[in-house]
């Protein structure tokens, strides 16, 4: 099967759960529904995080990853999902579907002024680009849209933490921070709302939203990993962006929404600024310290030159020495790229 197709599959799911989430909003509360769909992204990703074995656990982890999981547990688990489920409930799904690309923008500012990122020009006028976007769709929603568009900036915003925090996390994979922010922060907010919401969850209710998690959030998780790990993030990236045209979709097939001409001139000015986002490029000669650490790798990206008892391919996991090295290649932010400019 193409990896390409489970990118594009993993964006169509991902998308998908906006429309779904909106839909169980009519009998759930935020908190209820924020619970339980990351409780099913944590069952959904369980089988690729704890699937082979050697594996760490959060309490074994070095104090400064904790600290890193536990903010990406509670700014994209706990917070951001409530800010957009409650801005859901003020706009319609398919605005909130095109809004969503504002966590690329949250990512790369916070990046950038936070957590030693870089962005270029191409990389700017793309973000510029989608704030134009989200700033159309807040008028189209007329006065719903500033309430709804600043909560929909929250949660954004949160994502943006937890993904700058996520990125840097070394001793345990993707997949299994995703299984532990969904049963730490669905937890949470499922407690929350099972006390203070006056909705009463039936077992129908309770199946459709950890459904919903398992497959657009757990499941989707699972395929764009997959398809990374064998496209490269880049390219996998790319073709996830394609997710809030999935969303925008779903919402007209299944909710009726209707699509305007403020939808149609956010979505091509957010697919091309989109286009200038993945035109980034970025490369120069750069110093690497000697590291020791543990994370997800292959030995064909320039930095993993260490030898093996026995052949491997493709990506693994394991503890591995860095040595010193100064070298210039094109780079993103990762584990081994976020020196000073």
């Amino acid at each position: 099967m193409s990896y390409v197709f489970l990118a594009l599959l993993s964006a169509a799911l991902f998308g998908a759960a906006t429309p779904f989430s909106k839909a169980l909003l009519s009998t759930l509360d935020a908190f209820q529904l924020a619970g339980l769909l990351y409780l099913g992204a944590a069952i959904g990703a369980s089988g690729l995080a704890f699937g082979k074995r050697p594996y760490t656990l959060p309490w074994r982890m070095d104090r400064r990853n904790q600290f890193r999981l536990a903010g990406a547990v509670f700014f994209g688990g706990v917070l951001a999902p409530v800010l957009l489920l409650f801005g859901l409930k003020a706009a319609s799904a398919a605005s909130v579907s095109l809004w969503l690309p504002l966590e690329l923008v949250a990512t790369a500012v916070l990046g950038t002024l936070l957590f030693r990122d870089h962005l270029g020009r191409f990389g700017w006028f793309g973000m510029v680009g989608v704030l134009l976007a989200g700033t159309l769709l807040s008028i189209g929603e007329k006065s719903a849209g500033v309430v709804a568009g600043l909560l929909i900036m929250g949660a954004c915003l949160g994502w943006g933490f937890d993904n700058n925090f996520t990125s840097l996390i070394d001793g345990i994979t993707p997949a299994q921070s995703t299984f532990w922010k969904g049963i730490v922060a669905g937890t949470v907010n499922l407690g929350i709302g099972l006390v203070s919401s006056e909705y009463a969850a039936t077992a129908a209710t309770t199946a459709a939203a950890l459904g919903v998690g398992i497959v657009c959030y757990g499941a989707s998780i699972v395929l764009y990993i997959t398809s990374a790990q064998n496209i490269g993030a880049t390219r996998g990236q790319m073709f996830f962006a394609a997710n809030p045209f999935f969303g925008v979709i779903l919402s007209v097939i299944m909710l009726n929404d209707e699509i305007t001409v403020v939808h149609v001139a956010a979505g091509l000015l957010l697919a091309l600024s989109l286009l200038l986002l993945f035109r980034e490029q970025h490369a120069h000669e750069h110093e690497h310290e000697a590291l020791d650490h543990e994370h997800s790798h292959s030995h064909d990206d320039g930095h993993h030159e260490h030898v093996h008892e026995s052949i491997i391919s493709g990506r693994h996991t394991h503890k591995h020495l860095h040595k010193p090295v100064v070298h210039r290649l094109p780079h993103w932010p990762d584990l081994h790229h976020r020196h000073q400019h």
